[in-house]
């Protein structure tokens, strides 16, 4: 007797893809504070992140959608790298390339942290429909134009979107952006992590990116 074949193998009922689980938008700011080395130091500290083994594994395990958006002054903002699933090691390998070449979006511009995060949630109408939608923030600075981002982070929370932060902040000196960030930019369940430099962006991203994927977040 013919074995039947897999119910998911037939044409009556075709084999559903695996579903989504987070869709994260990384925000990377690239505004005048930020010199050629430090943007540097971002781009390729994502291309990194993405090559930690749990990390991708996990982003193939949960079918994670990832998009990247620079951002600067008030009217600079580019979704770089758009929304990609990581249906496969090759799709992560492929994202962290992308990453590694990415090219500046924008010099000499103000810091406007408020239009930035009304642009990132802007970009989750032509996002995968995954079960959790999470905005990763990153920044060197407090605001200088743009008006306060108030009403972007409840317009967050309205769409149930999580927004999180990682304050990228002078060694030795306090916490002035780590402390706007809390206060005035993520989510109520959002989080907050703090680099001490730009040389230490790349492993805090690496921690944050691992906590943001969890089943679990803020």
């Amino acid at each position: 007797m013919l074995r039947a074949l897999p119910l998911c193998l037939s044409l009556l009922a075709p084999c559903a893809a695996p579903a989504c689980e987070t869709a994260l938008l990384l925000a990377m700011d690239v505004s005048n504070s930020v010199d050629l080395a430090e943007y540097r130091i971002q781009a390729e500290g994502l291309a990194i992140a993405l090559t930690d083994p749990v990390i991708a594994e996990t982003l193939v395990q949960d079918q994670v959608a990832i998009a990247v958006m620079q951002w600067a002054g008030e009217a600079h903002q580019q979704l770089s790298i758009g929304w990609t699933r990581m249906t496969g090691p090759a799709a992560v390998a492929g994202l962290s390339a992308r990453a590694m070449t990415m090219e500046r979006a924008f010099v000499l511009s103000d810091t406007a942290p408020g239009p930035a995060l009304h642009a990132a949630i802007d970009a989750f109408a032509s996002a995968p429909d995954c079960r959790r939608r999470v905005i990763d923030v990153s920044g060197d600075g407090t605001p200088n134009s743009g008006g306060a981002p108030a009403a972007a982070r409840q317009r967050a929370e309205r769409a149930g979107i999580t927004v999180n932060a990682l304050a990228i902040e002078a060694p030795g000196h306090g916490l002035a952006v780590s402390n706007f960030f809390r206060r005035a930019l993520i989510t109520r369940d959002g989080f907050v992590m703090t680099a001490r430099g730009h040389r230490a962006y790349t492993e805090t991203l690496r921690r944050k990116i691992l906590r943001e994927i969890a089943r679990v977040t803020g």
